[in-house]
């Protein structure tokens, strides 16, 4: 069960062999403390007027708090598809409802110790939307022009 920041060390994750796939299941905080390869996600959200949202993480989160970040990130749950987990952590952390078909995968980042070992897919989101951000997992998000 996730807390009010979106995070408990008792969340089950997938464990994956170095080609991502699946070897085992183990909580959050074991494949933490281990250094285990698991997955995640990462979306950059683009406005239609060109300006890209990024997101300024929690103060409260275990990992990276207060710092800048793409739009939406987030592991995926057991058994979970990458697509799956990144319409769900959008919901969860922009209060935004999306659909599969509204994400384009633009990059796909293999596990290394430095990045946490995490196999990561890159999602772009292209569209207006109205934000409800999930305060105790998002601080805020601020607006600027990619360059």
């Amino acid at each position: 069960m996730r807390d009010e920041i979106g995070q408990s060390p008792e969340e089950i994750f997938d464990v994956v062999d170095d080609h991502d796939c699946v070897v085992g299941s183990l909580s959050r905080e074991a494949i933490h403390e281990q250094g285990l390869k698991h997955r995640a996600v990462h979306i950059f959200w683009l406005r239609a007027d060109g300006l890209l949202c990024l997101q300024r993480r929690s103060y409260a989160k275990d990992k990276s708090p207060g710092l800048i970040s793409t739009s939406c990130a987030g592991h995926l749950d057991s058994g979970e598809t990458y697509l799956k987990a990144a319409v769900r952590e959008f919901r969860e952390e922009m209060g935004i409802a999306i659909m599969n078909e509204q994400l384009l995968e633009i990059d796909y980042v293999p596990a290394h110790c430095r990045l946490g070992n995490e196999f990561v897919r890159v999602y772009l989101l292209r569209g207006d939307f109205t934000c409800r951000l999930h305060k105790p997992e998002v601080d805020s998000v601020l607006w600027r022009t990619p360059r």
